[in-house]
């Protein structure tokens, strides 16, 4: 497998990855009270930890994907 191979892999790793993420954002956004429905089925939550639940997975997953696709795939561009 060669550099420019695993670029590739980084690179469109982190446009799907960032497609998730901004999917996850709009449909909060978008369809927030049928969320916290459905999850209030399964789940005692109120309204202020639902939303800070979402928040704090979106960050973390934001950082994650920062970690592990964009900056390996921003150091294979400025070696390579």
């Amino acid at each position: 497998m060669t550099l420019e191979v695993v670029r590739a892999v980084l690179g469109w790793c982190w446009i799907i990855n960032m497609g998730f993420l901004l999917w996850w954002f709009v449909m909060f956004v978008v369809a927030h009270d049928w969320m916290y429905r459905l999850h209030g089925k399964w789940f005692k939550l109120s309204v202020e930890q639902f939303d800070a639940i979402h928040y704090a997975g979106m960050a973390f997953y934001k950082i994650a994907i920062f970690m592990f696709n964009l900056a390996p795939y921003l150091a294979m561009r400025i070696v390579g």
